[in-house]
Order: structure tokens, then sequence, then C-alpha cells
């Protein structure tokens, strides 16, 4: 049996570490993309490796705020099945209080280099008889968020790249989906006080935050063949909190 392989791009990051790991359960040999944050990756790569010894995992580093990084990201991979994309930031503050340097950073890192790469690693996705390209989109991305309204732009192109994308290579048999997380509890989030916390778990119907590997449950499955039928769908994974 031939060798499945999927990129995780910001595979460091929280919820792409789970994404990474589910992802290695479910028999994907992995690109591990990753920015800066070398000693969490490396220890990602020495658990998968031991755990999963007969599947293959290599580490990429690539800064996705620059196009030359995404050039050599993309020349890294070569037989590829699925994308993931799990990179990225936030930003909590006034859009008045924004600068134009943040919201390009945030538009290249969640929207225009994400784009560039797809374009590069889409013919070899067409090798497949069938392949998957995920976003972890945002619930913001939907519904928008006040102090985080440059953010909340980004997510929302990504959700409309997402609808269009899905269209334009489905008869090539590649599924493009996002999943639209609402608040998970990941360092990301660490700088909402106690007190809003307690008032935003309260408009959340099922009564608890999200984790990441709820987020990853999603992504998986949207990459298996059993997601085969399923494109141009934003997965909202938010507990009923928007609907």
């Amino acid at each position: 049996m031939s060798k499945k392989f999927a990129l995780v791009v910001g595979a460091s990051g929280e919820i792409g570490h789970s994404i990474s790991y589910q992802l290695a359960e479910a028999g994907w040999s992995l690109y591990l993309h990753f920015a800066s944050n070398e000693a969490r990756i490396k220890r990602l790569l020495q658990d998968l490796e031991a755990s999963y010894p007969e599947q293959e995992f290599m580490l990429i580093q690539a800064d996705m705020r620059h196009a030359a990084s995404v050039e050599i990201l993309a020349s890294a991979i070569f037989s590829i099945q699925s994308i993931v994309f799990a990179q990225g930031h936030s930003l909590y503050k006034g859009l008045e209080d924004t600068s134009l340097e943040e919201i390009h950073h945030l538009f290249q890192v969640h929207v225009e280099h994400p784009m560039f790469l797809v374009t590069q690693l889409t013919p070899k996705l067409r090798k497949n008889e069938h392949a998957s390209i995920v976003f972890v989109g945002s619930i913001w991305g939907e519904t928008g968020a006040s102090y985080e309204v440059a953010y909340s732009a980004a997510k929302g192109a990504q959700h409309a790249f997402v609808k269009a994308y899905a269209k334009e290579v489905a008869l090539q048999k590649i599924n493009v989906n996002a999943v639209a997380p609402g608040f998970i509890d990941t360092k990301m989030n660490q700088h909402v006080e106690l007190k809003v916390r307690q008032l935003l778990l309260e408009e959340i119907p099922a009564g608890v935050f999200g984790s990441a590997e709820d987020v990853a449950n999603t992504v998986v499955f949207l990459v298996s063949g059993k997601a085969n039928y399923i494109t141009g769908q934003i997965i909202r994974v938010n507990g009923g909190w928007y609907i």
C-alpha cells in the first residue's frame, strides 16, 4: 500500500500540533511546516517517528510572510495528497490602532501566501485520484469581532477563497473546505480575561470551550475518503455558539 502524504502548515502551533498527531494516527506521512518554534517542532517529530516508524515525517521551515519562503516550501514537497493550513496568529486591538504593516502581515500569512502555495501545489495534488485542501478558519471569519477587525477580515477572505476555489477544482477531484472554530482553549486566547471568559462560556450552548482536538477531529475527517463529496464548506466547530 502506497503512503499518503499531507502538508500541515503551522504544525508547531497547538491546533497544528493536534492535527499532526491525529493525521499520523490515521496513517498519514507528513510534511511538518514551522516558522520559528524549532524546539517544539523537533519534539513533535521525535514523538511521531517513535510512534509511527512505518511512516515518513519531514520538517520544513518557512516564514509565511515572505513569498520567497513559500517558494522554498513548495519546492520541498514531492508526493502530496492533502494540504492543511493551520498557521497564523490573531491580532487583538482596535482598527484605528492597527498599522498597515500589521494588516499586511495578517493577509500575507492567512490569505495571500497560502493562495500562492496552493497554486504551486495543485498540480501535485491533481496527480491523485482524490485530494484535499483544508483551512483552519475562524468563527470571526463569519460573524466578525470587534477589536479583531483585521483578523476577522483575513479569516473572512480565507472562507471566500475556499468557496471559490472549491468550484474551480471540483472536477479535478480536489476538495477545498474550512473548519471555523469558535472559542478554542489555546494559548492564542490566553489574553482573554477570566471575567470575559466566563461571560463567553455562558453564551456557548454546549457549556464548554472547544479544544485543539475538536478541530483536529474535523480536519482528519475532511481529508479522509469519507468526505469526498464535501467541498466548498465552512464547517463550524463552536459548541453551538454561532449557528
